[in-house]
């Protein structure tokens, strides 16, 4: 065995159960390559402001769970603890807003790092694919990140997992809510640093996932009772606009998600199989970060879904996702000259577009039809030096168990049509 382990809180990703996050990547990217939507991609680590500035000085994400450093050059980075405020920062950097065509719609997909307690569904590294449209206020975005994501869950299969809609007001608004809120949390009976967030930011309390502080929470006000007419206006759209497209979603007064740049609209993704790390995805509106990461206004909104949850919720659900070998054809020669022949037309065969995959190592012909067949490919060619003097290749069909002699010529024809 190996001296060295992947590190607490981690995993490795490893064949062939690897082929589940590959397909939950292209199912939940796939709707978003075709609605406009370019991929990006930003680096692990970021300077430790962006992240303080955007995500919230007050969230456990900044104060808790981030990986922060200080390089040899004296630099203060962190490692990514989320994509959004990554993606906005390269789209500024790059003046993308600057090319008259708004909103700027991105998708990316990596690998995120947060400092927490271990379980299953929570990981200290895990892996996400997110969306984001920088630079329109319009409630059809709204609608449409999310019709997107349910969209690209129903493709998986994923049948139990619910959406949760709420609206978190915007600046004209928040701040009467905000007052009437803290007012409420200062006569609970919370711990000290409890209190102190509820002072810097009295939202995130409403997030505390602990049973004493949620039992307080019962009668605490709602932000729905204090929306702004604007703010209804442009929830209520949100809303019309995703049950028009036959989308079922939960009205829920108090989803506020984890991080402090969220305007109106918030989402989350939750699915009842996983206990209690039961969201999947979420997302929302964040029309003030550019602003707060030293850009001009651009009103933006985007969601993130996880597919380490997505890939428990499918296995939460018994679903088997229609994952194609990775290997159509193996190639088992029998001696020198069957071996250069068969791997030349194991070649011919890649570059027609057929997943190939030949016997190395010089085994024995029983071992190598063992690989074959632990491959998990359809067809197998098979050659020896009597096979070489008549021009063919022997053509085994793995699931019925039929051979055939093939000129060797037709080899590549013969096995395009077999597998068509």
């Amino acid at each position: 065995m190996s001296t060295f382990k992947a590190p607490k809180g981690t995993y490795d990703l490893i064949p062939p159960y690897s082929a589940k996050y590959l397909a939950v990547r292209e199912a939940i990217s796939s709707p978003l390559r075709t609605s406009g939507y370019g991929y990006i991609e930003t680096p692990g680590f970021e300077d430790v402001d962006l992240f303080a500035r955007g995500v919230g000085e007050s969230t456990d994400i900044v104060t808790k769970e981030m990986y922060a450093f200080e390089t040899k050059g004296g630099d203060r980075l962190a490692l990514r603890p989320e994509g959004t405020a990554s993606v906005l920062r390269a789209a500024l950097e790059a003046s993308l807003h600057k090319q008259g065509n708004l909103p700027v719609k991105l998708w990316y997909s990596g690998s995120y790092y947060r400092y927490e307690r271990p379980q299953k569904g929570r990981y200290r590294h895990f892996s996400q694919v997110g969306a984001e449209a920088i630079g329109a206020e319009d409630p059809a975005l709204d609608a449409e990140l999310i019709i997107l994501a349910d969209q690209a869950y129903r493709s998986l299969g994923l049948q139990n997992f619910r959406i949760l809609l709420n609206s978190l007001g915007d600046k004209e608004c928040r701040p009467v809510y905000r007052e009437a809120l803290q007012t409420f949390l200062r006569g609970l009976d919370l711990d000290e640093e409890t209190l102190r967030r509820a002072e810097i930011n009295p939202l995130r309390v409403l997030d505390d996932k602990r049973a004493d502080v949620q039992k307080q929470l019962v009668d605490a006000p709602l932000l729905r009772d204090y929306l702004c007419d604007a703010c209804k206006a442009y929830h209520e759209e949100v809303r019309a606009l995703v049950t028009a497209a036959g989308v079922v979603f939960e009205d829920d007064a108090k989803l506020v998600r984890g991080l402090d740049y969220y305007t109106r609209t918030t989402f989350e993704f939750v699915h009842d199989g996983l206990g209690s790390q039961s969201a999947v995805g979420g997302g929302g509106r964040y029309d003030g970060l550019s602003e707060m990461i030293g850009g001009p206004a651009l009103p933006s909104v985007g969601w993130a879904l996880g597919v380490d949850r997505t890939v428990l919720a499918l296995e939460a659900e018994g679903v088997e996702l229609d994952i194609p070998a990775a290997t159509a054809v193996f190639a088992v020669a029998i001696g020198e000259e069957a071996r250069r022949l068969l791997f030349g037309k194991v070649t011919e065969l890649r570059r027609a577009g057929v997943a190939a995959d030949f016997a190395y190592g010089g085994k024995s012909l029983k071992g190598a039809m063992k690989d074959a067949n632990r491959s998990g490919a359809r067809l197998t060619v098979v050659a020896g030096e009597r096979d070489l003097a008549e021009g063919v290749v022997q053509l085994k069909d793995m699931e019925s168990g039929e051979q055939t002699a093939v000129p060797v010529a037709d080899l590549v024809a013969t096995v395009q049509a077999k597998l068509a």
